[in-house]
């Protein structure tokens, strides 16, 4: 039997969460070095799984599968493709990053003594929540995968509800409401696209016999399969409902702001840059997988609201006074782009798509990790208690302005690339769809430099007088994210080349082809 290196790489962080939990109260910075220790060894580790997977073999590789509940035919069963492994990686390398920046965030206040949080439950969190996304990107069982997708809202309500923004201008007590309300919101969202998911989880079974994502799409593929289309309609929008309001789009997006301005700037890339991506991934190894026809027949509707969440979400962007709920709101119109990838199916635009979860992944992670180091100086989440932070420092405000230009997609910035292929794979299936699109790409030029202009550039304002640059732990978390940025940037084919085959599988699983050039070529 080979090593289980899927489990191995899931379980390691689990474990890391306990032991992390265990440590005694008093020893607050060892607790922290070993939560950074077990998320390296889960980068290692995704680093093995890029090393042994080959791009161009099989399409789930590394499999494991082992019986779970006989009874009902869930078995624990786990596989990567190129799509899965991506995200994965994508999972593994940013943790540590979040686990450095949030280094002080739950340290005991001063002030506030009475009112201690535990520093080793925000680290066992944080490595809990790893766990379950990095074994939601490898399942390969609808029902291991379900039970994941809704087990990871719970640390994620405890990270919001109770290690909250302490930049917040209402004192303690509305600082706590907010948080509550903000944490209530996220997790009722969830729960119910979840509820919806479990129906059509079970109804899935009654069609099916079992749960195995391999075995119902081959049964589909060969023709041994055959759902009713109302049936598998209906199965879908349960599946595609549940996966919306994590990803999130737009009507059902209205938590993620909530959620990312209250919660502190680590937890608000944990959100966005790793569970949302859960709901997107999904879209296209379920809905799209199972269901081919059904996310046909949706397509025409779910383009028009990913077009809105697009324009809206850079609209209300450029409307915001808060920094955070401000990279909020981005996401909403960047994750409008993802879902426009995925279901314009094309191949470069789920190639697109994909490559867009991982870089906006990363640049989301770059903007917001430094504006919480901008927040925690300052005390403020308000653009208009900033001016003249680059004259005192520099280094945060050139780095704050490339996590800025990369969110923009700036030509020579790795989210460019995504946001091109994108356009491109949208072009050339619905036209008037791209051309909306690129209104977003307008906005997102206008509410970046705008926060750049009001916060770093101007007359020095008193309350940033003396404002300290970034100190080495905080260049540590800053740099390699900015170097990711500009080699993916210049160089993507480290990921396109393992995207790209699991697209073509993806793009044979709904039947469909790119289109082919209107225009015949000038002899």
């Amino acid at each position: 039997m080979s090593f289980p290196l899927l489990t191995a790489t899931a379980a390691l962080p689990a474990v890391g969460a306990i032991a992390t939990a265990a440590v005694p109260a008093a020893r607050r910075t060892a607790a922290k070095w070993l939560a950074l220790l077990f998320s390296l060894g889960t980068l290692a580790l995704g680093a093995v799984q890029l090393v042994r997977f080959d791009p161009g073999g099989a399409r789930y590789q590394l499999t494991e599968s082992h019986a779970w509940i006989k009874d009902f035919g869930v078995r624990y069963e786990l596989g990567v493709d190129g799509i899965g492994l991506v995200m994965l990686a994508l999972t593994a390398l940013l943790i540590p990053f979040v686990i450095l920046a949030g280094w002080h965030d739950a340290d005991p206040l001063e002030t506030h003594s009475s009112r201690w949080r535990p520093t080793q439950g925000f680290f066992a969190l944080i490595l809990a929540v790893e766990a379950m996304v990095i074994l939601s990107f490898e399942a390969t069982d609808v029902f291991l995968f379900y039970i994941l997708f809704e087990a990871m809202l719970i640390p994620m309500y405890f990270l919001i509800g109770g290690f909250g923004d302490r930049a917040h201008a209402g004192g303690d007590e509305a600082a706590a409401t907010q948080r509550s309300y903000a944490a209530v919101k996220f997790l009722l969202y969830n729960l119910v696209g979840g509820l919806l998911m479990l129906a059509a989880v079970i109804g899935l079974y009654v069609v099916a016999g079992n749960f195995s994502l391999q075995e119902i799409a081959a049964a589909r593929a060969n023709g041994s399969l055959h759902m009713a289309t109302g049936t598998e309609r209906w199965l879908f929008l349960g599946f595609f409902f549940a996966f919306a309001v994590k990803a999130p789009l737009w009507p059902l997006h209205t938590w993620l702001p909530n959620a990312m301005g209250e919660a502190t700037a680590p937890v608000a890339v944990l959100i966005t840059a790793v569970v949302d991506k859960v709901g997107t991934f999904a879209m296209l190894r379920f809905c799209l997988q199972l269901f081919p026809e059904a996310s046909k027949w949706a397509t025409p509707v779910i383009l028009v609201l990913a077009l809105i969440s697009i324009v809206y979400g850079a609209l209300l962007a450029v409307g915001q006074r808060d920094i955070k709920r401000l990279i909020a709101y981005a996401s909403v119109s960047h994750f409008g782009f993802i879902i426009l990838g995925i279901f314009a199916m094309t191949t470069q635009g789920q190639s697109g798509a994909t490559l867009y979860m991982v870089n906006h992944g990363i640049s989301t992670a770059a903007l917001m990790l430094v504006a919480g180091f901008l927040i925690s100086r300052r005390g403020s989440r308000l653009i208009a208690d900033y001016g003249g932070v680059q004259k005192v420092a520099p280094v945060l405000a050139g780095t704050f302005l490339i996590g800025g230009l990369a969110t923009l997609s700036l030509p020579g910035l790795s989210p460019f690339v995504s946001e091109f292929l994108v356009l491109v794979g949208t072009f050339s299936a619905y036209p008037a769809a791209g051309i909306i699109a690129t209104v977003g790409i307008v906005l997102a030029a206008l509410y970046v430099l705008v926060l750049y202009q009001r916060t770093m550039t101007g007359p020095v304002k008193a309350t940033v007088q003396g404002m300290a640059d970034l100190k080495v732990r905080e260049l540590v978390v800053v740099l390699p994210l900015i170097a990711l940025l500009l080699f993916l940037g210049v160089y993507p084919k480290p990921l396109t080349q393992i995207v790209d085959p699991a697209v073509k599988h993806t793009m044979s699983d709904v039947q469909k082809k790119d289109p082919q050039p209107t225009v015949e070529a000038a002899k």
